[in-house]
């Protein structure tokens, strides 16, 4: 079983002549030509998409984590900032009663 990859042009506009898989200096298990129209190669799966080991992947999680943490701790820090100037503006608050001029009686009572 084989498979023939066409001519293209790669990302650099240059033309790559084309090729059939597998080829000599490759895997001989490589049969399908995979990729895209500006990077062909051969693969042992026609599903695959990229000619790339998944390594790379590894430092973005990591990217993706460093950036994850340091916006759980601004949110962190926004929200402890934010309950203690809560609980400094209702404690510094005046705690006087408000005068109704009304005085409470007992019922039934008339006082004189």
């Amino acid at each position: 079983m084989s498979a023939e990859c066409s001519s293209y042009l790669n990302a650099d506009k240059v033309l790559v002549s084309g090729f059939s898989c597998p080829q000599m200096s490759g895997d001989a298990r490589a049969v399908y030509c995979c990729g895209f129209q500006d990077v062909k190669y051969c693969c042992d799966d026609p599903h695959s998409f990229f000619p790339y080991e998944h390594s790379y992947m590894w430092w973005l999680s990591v990217g993706a984590l460093v950036g994850l943490s340091i916006a759980a701790v601004v949110l962190f820090a926004f929200i402890i900032t934010v309950c203690v100037l809560c609980y400094l503006f209702i404690s510094t608050k005046p705690h006087s009663k408000l005068d109704t001029g009304l005085s409470l009686q007992m019922a039934g009572k008339i006082s004189c």
